[in-house]
């Protein structure tokens, strides 16, 4: 079969992503071409099926892909990309997972006349729970958009965004996201100890009171704002904790300095 896809770079990100591709019939493995030149890597993802080398060179010379899917550090993504400019003639999009490394980069290495798209993930994609964010280039088609958007919903939901300069509030929202959610569960077991509870329970009971909340958000019709008050009966317990986070909109105000350092963070280390 035709290569369609090549993936550079089988990490963590990279290899959850093509695990999604498989799982879902989205790809077959014979389509798929991984580089990755950690030999562990590597070896991962060939059990899977896939066409393997440890560099750019390996890609067999007569594959034009649709899509070069480049999932490695950004600190190494200029001379990662380099190594993919002979398809750069407009035959192939290519689709970055890179944080913070801007559209303008890819073109300055691949040329003017390659498809880009730029992607913001975040770290539940691993699991088929994630967030993926897409800006593209003007010269990505509308079918390779679909393309693209069809692949990625294999990890989870996928939007779009028309000004790349809002990749940074995505950033700071949805990508660094689950670590502020991740410390909201740390937070509430601790306050859950306080109170008296030995520590696994309160693990469980902060861990599955967040998984239930957001599945329940996830799901239902309802705006957030009208499932915190279906909770809360007036004068009741929900009541007196809501005064605290609520007051003086002390957890919005928290989380909109947050947000707002990271974002301001993003543009720093995209420059």
């Amino acid at each position: 079969m035709t290569i369609r896809l090549v993936l550079a770079g089988c990490g963590n990100m990279g290899y959850a992503m093509l695990s999604g591709w498989l799982k879902s019939g989205k790809l077959a493995p014979s389509a798929v071409f991984v580089v990755e030149p950690n030999g562990d890597l590597r070896q991962r993802a060939a059990t899977l099926g896939c066409g393997t080398a440890a560099e750019a060179g390996g890609i067999p010379a007569d594959a034009v892909p649709e899509l070069v899917v480049i999932a490695v550090k950004p600190q190494v993504i200029r001379d990662v990309a380099a190594a993919y400019k002979r398809f750069g003639d407009g035959r192939t999009t290519f689709v970055s997972i890179a944080a913070g490394t801007p559209v303008a980069t890819f073109e300055q290495v691949l040329g003017n006349r390659a498809p880009i798209a730029r992607c913001m993930p975040n770290t539940p994609a691993a699991i088929g729970k994630g967030m993926m964010v897409v800006f593209s280039n003007p010269l990505v088609s509308g079918d390779t958009k679909r393309f693209v958007a069809d692949l990625l919903s294999a990890s989870g939901e996928v939007t779009t965004i028309d000004d790349e300069s809002l990749m940074d509030a995505v950033t700071a929202v949805s990508g660094s996201g689950p670590a502020y959610i991740f410390h909201f569960i740390e937070a509430l077991t601790v306050a859950a100890e306080k109170a008296g509870l030995p520590t696994a329970t309160a693990k469980l009971l902060a861990m599955q009171t967040v998984y239930g909340a957001a599945s329940l958000a996830a799901e239902s019709q309802e705006d957030p704002g009208v499932l915190r008050q279906q909770v809360t009966s007036p004068n009741g317990t929900t009541a007196a904790a809501l005064a605290v986070l609520m007051g003086e909109d002390r957890l919005t105000n928290l989380l909109t300095q947050a947000v707002e350092a990271a974002r301001l963070r993003s543009i720093e280390l995209g420059k």
